[in-house]
């Protein structure tokens, strides 16, 4: 296989990491997972060739010939197509992710006061799931009952992750013993991807995820770790922190897709 902009890299190293099925067709990737097939971007295509990416109609069958049962469309781009219009014709949405990479240890920033910070364990997992669905009650973004059973299968193979020490996951715990932050880091060979990173919105702005960002390097490098990867949504506010903890903009991923009919 192709070697991959690190976006795309640790994206596939994560997914290999849990189980997931990659087959390399040349010009592109399937990925499948059948320990969650709730999973959108874990049942996908990932296109390689950066001739091709404009071509809509051909990677949706594709697309669908590989995941005959899937309701929605995800097809991952190597680079974002100089005109979208051929896929915005399928109802499908060119959707960019700013990734950030840098090669010093993200620096961490002070710990809030009353808050106990330790890895994620035992009965940890849980509040993880109630957090997942308690954010998607706010935004609506999907489903509810499928977006529940998806983020338990998720935080499973997650937890397993970190059981398996390639992985480890780390949370901010109010006075309450409520989860108020977490995230997650997974060691892909020398680089280090970060993972699922929030926070409760009653606890915004206290500086919790960018502690927690240091503790997950801090973790990394004793593991060997010498770069570190973080992605998210193109233009997200969040891209400021990580900057400011020494991450830089690096090659961009993208992604074509269109959610399952509601």
């Amino acid at each position: 296989m192709r070697e991959l902009p690190p976006g795309w890299a640790t994206d596939v190293a994560v997914l290999r990491h849990s189980g997931s099925l990659v087959e390399d067709r040349g010009d592109h990737l399937v990925v499948r997972t059948p320990q969650n097939p709730d999973y959108h971007w874990g049942n996908c295509i990932l296109v390689l060739d950066e001739r091709a990416v404009g071509d809509a109609d051909r990677w949706i069958e594709v697309f669908k010939a590989a995941h005959p049962e899937a309701g929605w469309v995800s097809v991952g781009l190597i680079r974002e197509p100089d005109d979208a219009s051929a896929w915005t014709a399928q109802d499908v949405v060119i959707e960019g992710e700013d990734v950030l990479t840098s090669l010093q240890q993200p620096r961490a920033m002070p710990s809030a006061d009353g808050y106990t910070v330790r890895r994620i364990a035992g009965d940890d997992w849980e509040q993880v799931v109630a957090a997942e669905v308690a954010d998607n009650e706010l935004t609506g973004a999907y489903e509810p009952g499928l977006h529940e059973r998806f983020a338990r299968a998720q935080t499973d193979l997650r937890r397993r992750l970190s059981e398996r020490d390639v992985a480890a996951f780390f949370g901010a715990f109010a006075a309450d013993g409520v989860l108020a932050s977490n995230l997650g880091i997974v060691v892909c060979g020398a680089t280090a991807r970060y993972q699922a990173v929030g926070t409760d919105a009653g606890h915004r702005r206290r500086g919790l995820a960018g502690h927690l960002l240091g503790v997950a390097a801090d973790w990394s490098a004793a593991k060997g770790c010498n770069r570190w990867v973080i992605i998210t949504e193109a233009g997200n506010p969040a891209g400021r922190l990580y900057r400011s903890v020494g991450f830089a903009p690096d090659v961009s991923n993208a992604r074509a897709y269109r959610p399952p009919a509601r």
